[in-house]
């Protein structure tokens, strides 16, 4: 299954934990659900919903790698977007367990977009029994 996300911004995160849930198939009793996003300036993070947090992710990632300066800049201008989702990573397996994701109390899996606004392309696969 894929799906698509719009981003608002340069640098945001947009929760998809709900989209993830729906493609886990109720039947799945035990197996696991991988995300993949299909760019090279966006990832997949498993952390805490909470807008304070979030923030401080998306300040964290911009105040860590330069706007500019970067060797990558003199083709398209958006090295550092390539270098923030490097450190971040296209992928986020989680745990199925009863047909739902066996998150921990505060987990939610969110896209990071590093050179929005764009859309995005997201590919689920669920493997179990």
């Amino acid at each position: 299954m894929t799906f698509t996300v719009d981003t608002d911004a340069r640098l945001t995160t947009v929760d998809i934990t709900d989209r993830l849930e729906a493609a886990v198939s109720d039947d799945l009793t035990s197996g696991t659900c991988t995300a993949f996003v299909k760019h090279t300036t966006a990832g997949l993070i498993v952390q805490e919903n909470e807008s304070r947090l979030r923030e401080d992710l998306e300040g964290f990632f911009d105040e860590l790698v330069p706007d500019e300066g970067h060797a990558h800049d003199r083709l398209d201008g958006n090295a550092d977007s390539h270098l923030r989702a490097a450190l971040v990573g296209p992928d986020a397996t989680i745990p199925v367990r009863d047909g739902e994701l066996a998150l921990g109390t505060w987990q939610s899996v969110f896209l990071l977009e590093c050179d929005g606004p764009r859309t995005r392309t997201v590919s689920v696969t669920t493997v179990g029994e």
